[in-house]
């Protein structure tokens, strides 16, 4: 990238300096000539260009204005490009299918990660270039946490490449892989059942108890504990992240057909209060970041 032009380093981007490596990455994806594919922070269009050669058409969603003014004018003879200018974290993504390609901001990627599989209607595939220690949460490496958990039951998540440090410029401090989110069909999870899922994950990892049977007694009596221990062999004084994912899933499916009205009662709406309070804390993060600011302190 040319010293004349720097790209707003708020969004926390680095972009790929060799050709030949998008070449290689994008000669082992999925993506096809019958394919819609978006690419989220497409920056001077070395992918774009080269999705456009190998796709039906590509959406190029790009924060940056000087970036996106460089990119209408690059593409302007290439109809099946379509450059939008604003924040993908705010675009209505289709109800068709579509694919996603993309080199993303490392301060954005759980937002990201996030808002494409929660739609209703998420990508078939989705390459996203992003941190390591990222990519390890959503695989759930080494262990299970609340991310992965609430994403494999309908995605499959591996990675599919490791980065060099010096494969970007401006050079990370981090290491860099390439995720692939592959959307499962059919799911492990009854569609009927996504949310009980997701709210009964969310209660086991957000009661904050140290151990399996304190958080699920609870839920289960003394003897549904003992059945569980014997017949989905795992030891109640291990942690939530200590479970598979199939584990998980048994415990579950289990939680389904003995659960009574009471503690059903008790687990909806978990994730909407985490998600909630999460929204509080951002809230009272950029109060005392303004107040900082406007004190003449550096926030910490």
């Amino acid at each position: 990238m040319s010293s004349s032009f720097r790209p707003n380093i708020f969004y926390a981007q680095h972009f790929l300096k060799d050709p030949r490596l998008v070449t290689s990455l994008l000669d082992r994806c999925t993506i096809g000539y019958d394919d819609v594919v978006y690419e989220i922070g497409p920056g001077k269009g070395m992918i774009t260009e080269q999705l456009a050669q190998r796709c039906k058409q590509v959406i190029a969603i790009e924060k940056d204005p000087r970036l996106s003014a460089l990119l209408f004018q690059k593409f302007v003879s290439m109809p099946n490009v379509t450059i939008h200018e604003g924040d993908f974290l705010h675009y209505r993504l289709p109800r068709k299918p579509y694919k996603v390609f993309a080199n993303i901001p490392f301060n954005i990627t759980t937002a990201i990660v996030t808002r494409l599989t929660a739609e209703e209607y998420p990508p078939e595939d989705a390459y996203l270039a992003m941190q390591k220690e990222a990519a390890g949460m959503f695989v759930g490496r080494p262990h299970e946490c609340l991310r992965s958990l609430l994403l494999k039951p309908w995605f499959e998540v591996e990675i599919v490449h490791r980065f060099r440090r010096k494969d970007f410029v401006p050079e990370p401090r981090v290491d860099v892989v390439m995720l692939r989110l592959r959307k499962r069909g059919p799911p492990l999870v009854n569609p009927a059942d996504r949310q009980c899922f997701r709210d009964f994950v969310v209660y086991g990892f957000t009661t904050w108890r140290p151990t399996l049977s304190s958080i699920l007694k609870g839920i289960f009596t003394w003897q549904q504990l003992k059945h569980m221990r014997r017949e989905l062999a795992f030891d109640l004084d291990a942690t939530p992240t200590s479970l598979s994912m199939e584990q998980w899933l048994n415990v579950f499916e289990y939680y389904k057909n003995v659960g009574n009205e009471q503690v059903i009662d008790r687990i909806v709406g978990s994730e909407k209060r985490l998600l909630q309070e999460q929204k509080r804390l951002q809230k009272v993060h950029r109060t005392r970041k303004y107040w900082r600011k406007q004190a003449g302190r550096p926030y910490q």
